[in-house]
């Protein structure tokens, strides 16, 4: 319950009402296995680049999307969300608002269906609405690694 209550706590940070509850978000983060990371950053100091390092270290696989970067993690990096070949079970995007929408939409066009997970800051409301129209798991508005930590799963 005080995993429950502590979840609860960092989706109220969030700035977008429509967002899955903590019972959800929890069962996300426990279900997810691949995270393809649009604007993941080759430069270890920010967040781009520490948030999936965290979810990487935590038994994710983590998929760089970065058209500027070769490898990252000692992986490839894609250059867009539409070359990742494999499917993915989530879709973290750190991209300014202004660009996330197009990624939105890119996300909600797979056939797997990933959760779309804009990262703290970022909000792409119009694409987030035409996703949850098509029945897509959106989340916007919030970090990752705190919804991670607050859900207990952190100290797996």
């Amino acid at each position: 319950m005080t995993q429950h209550l502590a979840l609860a706590s960092v989706l109220a940070t969030s700035s977008d009402p429509h967002n899955p509850g903590p019972d959800q978000i929890r069962r996300i983060l426990e279900t997810t296995r691949k995270i393809a990371v649009v604007g993941m950053s080759r430069d270890p100091a920010k967040a781009a680049r520490r948030v999936p390092s965290y979810l990487a270290a935590k038994g994710y696989d983590v998929i760089p999307v970065n058209p500027f970067a070769e490898r990252i993690l000692g992986k490839p990096a894609r250059k867009r969300l539409q070359d990742v070949d494999e499917p993915v079970d989530l879709v973290l995007i750190f991209r300014p608002s202004d660009q996330a929408g197009a990624v939105v939409d890119a996300a909600a066009r797979r056939p797997e269906s990933p959760v779309i997970w804009l990262q703290e800051g970022i909000r792409a409301d119009e694409a987030a609405a035409r996703a949850r129209a098509a029945r897509r798991i959106v989340v916007q508005d919030l970090c990752i690694y705190k919804a991670h930590r607050e859900s207990g799963l952190g100290a797996a």
